[in-house]
């Protein structure tokens, strides 16, 4: 976790998605070849979305948070709303600079560790918060569907021979998958308890160095699962409902930046069929290999957005100003809380037997 963490490799993520996000911004103008139609959509900009925008890019931090705090307090007293904020945004942010999102996590518990949270249970809380975040996907899209949402979507898109609907239909199957896996996790905290502790004694006989560190660190994988037991109580699971509505707004940006981002360049859709296209775009970027999926968002979403609703000159800006909301505001803001933090020596709370250390 602590190499995750490191402040060098997160400035060298940080290096990376700038210059893949600028290389795949040119490739779309190149690709428009209309530079004067870019600057001519411009001026046309209705600047009140872009403030729109700027407010969404906080529900990083706001709707993340109080999910944090929803969850956290069920297994910690008294955890500070600000800090499980702080938690939320930075998780974000730290995710934004690494493939796969794999900074998100542990930069949330360090963040929940500063505000007191003791490891074992930081650790069992972002769990739950991701869980929560399959199960809001999983449960809002079939939702859509059954409401007759997003039908106009099958009218739209050829890719590998599939419509933009069907596609979307193929990422939902993920997303259920994945939350029947967790509901398994959640009534069966024993089996993950016992699976870890299974790998943990094979390494040990290994080396006699690890062995000692795993000492340590099984205390830790047994408090875990008491906290997770926790949540598999009437109370718990009350407690992952509220999260899974609060992933709604926790992940707001990211399923609003494209309406918005419409409205802002002069278009005018259809919001809940918006709604899901962005849903079938956010789920693909979390497998993406570069940070933040710099590259891949912006041909993503240029590609299929342009499919159904953008004329060529402004797509270029459209993906602008998505990428702002998606990821360039948290960014900038992240990088100043994290200032903080390394100016601060980046003291954490050394509660738990497997400390997590931000190395500068």
């Amino acid at each position: 976790m602590a190499n995750v963490l490191n402040p060098r490799l997160l400035r060298r993520g940080f290096l990376i998605f700038a210059a893949i996000s600028l290389l795949g911004f040119v490739a779309i103008l190149i690709r428009n070849q209309n530079l004067a139609g870019f600057f001519s959509a411009v001026g046309r900009i209705h600047w009140i979305w872009l403030v729109v925008g700027l407010g969404l890019a906080s529900m990083d931090w706001i709707g993340g948070g109080l999910r944090n705090w929803v969850v956290v307090r069920h297994i910690h007293p008294n955890p500070p709303i600000g800090g499980m904020m702080l938690a939320g945004g930075m998780g974000a942010w730290a995710g934004y600079l690494t493939p796969l999102n794999s900074g998100a996590g542990p930069t949330m518990i360090y963040g929940m560790r500063r505000a007191g949270v003791p490891l074992p249970a930081a650790v069992t809380a972002t769990l739950i918060t991701f869980v929560s975040t399959i199960a809001f996907f999983a449960i809002a899209g079939p939702l859509a569907i059954l409401l007759g949402a997003g039908r106009s979507l099958g009218k739209h898109g050829d890719f590998l021979g599939l419509s933009l609907y069907q596609l979307f239909l193929a990422s939902l199957g993920t997303f259920v998958g994945l939350g029947l896996l967790f509901i398994v996790i959640i009534l069966f905290p024993s089996l993950v308890r016992n699976f870890v502790h299974w790998i943990a004694v094979r390494l040990g006989r290994r080396s006699t160095r690890v062995r000692d560190r795993l000492e340590k660190v099984q205390a830790g994988i047994d408090s875990a699962h008491r906290d997770l037991v926790a949540y598999n109580t009437p109370r718990g699971w009350l407690v992952i409902l509220q999260a899974t509505i609060l992933s709604g707004p926790s992940h707001a940006n990211k399923l609003l930046a494209g309406y918005v981002a419409l409205r802002a360049v002069g278009v005018e859709a259809n919001f809940v069929d918006v709604l899901l296209l962005q849903t079938f775009i956010t789920f693909l970027l979390y497998f993406a290999p570069t940070p933040g999926a710099s590259g891949i968002a912006e041909v993503l979403s240029a590609a299929v957005m342009s499919s159904v609703y953008l004329p060529p000159d402004a797509t270029p800006l459209y993906t602008l100003i998505w990428r702002s909301i998606l990821s360039y505001f948290t960014l900038a803001f992240g990088f100043f809380v994290f200032s903080h933090w390394i100016s601060h020596r980046l003291k954490g709370v050394d509660d738990s037997p497997d400390p997590v250390v931000l190395a500068g």
